[in-house]
């Protein structure tokens, strides 16, 4: 689960990059009518042994894109791992970015935290930690949302359940902006497992396009401007 393997561009306008782990696929966020169409029509035609499996996956799908229509989401990526029965987990990994209007991004956020109630430090669940960008700020919680299931027989409400919400929040002073990755999971149990991934794709993100060629390798190039700044995807 925490290997990192593929780079993924922040979308619409990339500034940062990260490393998407192992076991997930990057989402459209923007798919056509027909498009979900289609997928409703794949998933129709599917072996009745594999369609409930793929159904939820798809109903996960559904309920992730309506919530982040409202949010300025750059990335999103759907996992799917075994858990320690050898049975599928899901998980949602989202990517972020937060204008603070030109205002220094840390204070922002350090003043949301203080008017959450939360603060920081290890007694209150916020917890600061180094990464190569800079400082940034990691928040845990367990809370009840939509569950990608069918609502239980005779309801008509929409199933719920617990997920798991790991954030890390990093302050980016030269575009005054933070950037948030998030992981959200219903398996709670694998807490530890999933917050391994979460901080290794915060160690990943970077401002340094991955597929720029190499200083060393352009002709009469600056050997001393940015060298030592290049992509850790190489």
């Amino acid at each position: 689960m925490n290997g990192l393997l593929d780079t993924v561009d922040a979308e619409p306008k990339p500034e940062f990059w990260y490393g998407l782990p192992y076991g997930y696929l990057q989402l459209d966020l923007r798919p056509s009518p027909e498009g979900i169409q289609e997928v409703a029509r794949q998933l129709d035609a599917l072996p009745e042994d594999v369609r409930d499996r793929a159904d939820q996956v798809f109903r996960l799908y559904a309920i992730v894109l309506t919530m982040l229509r409202s949010q300025a989401v750059m990335g999103c990526a759907l996992g799917m791992h075994p858990d320690e029965r050898g049975e599928p987990t899901l998980s949602v990994l989202t990517v972020s970015t937060v204008r603070t209007s030109g205002a220094h991004p840390e204070a922002v956020l350090l003043q949301m935290l203080g008017d959450s109630g939360t603060g920081t430090g290890s007694d209150n669940g916020i917890v600061p930690v180094e990464l190569p960008t800079g400082t940034g700020y990691v928040l845990e919680t367990e809370r009840t949302t939509l569950a990608p299931t069918a609502p239980p027989e005779g309801q008509e409400d929409p199933a719920q359940g617990t997920v798991w919400q790991g954030t890390v929040a990093i302050p980016v002073l030269r575009t005054s902006s933070i950037i948030t990755v998030q992981l959200v999971t219903p398996a709670v149990e694998l807490a530890d497992d999933y917050r391994g991934v979460l901080l290794g794709v915060a160690r990943t993100v970077t401002f340094d396009d991955p597929a720029a060629p190499d200083p060393a390798e352009v002709p009469f190039s600056d050997a001393g401007s940015g060298a030592d700044e290049r992509s850790p995807f190489g």
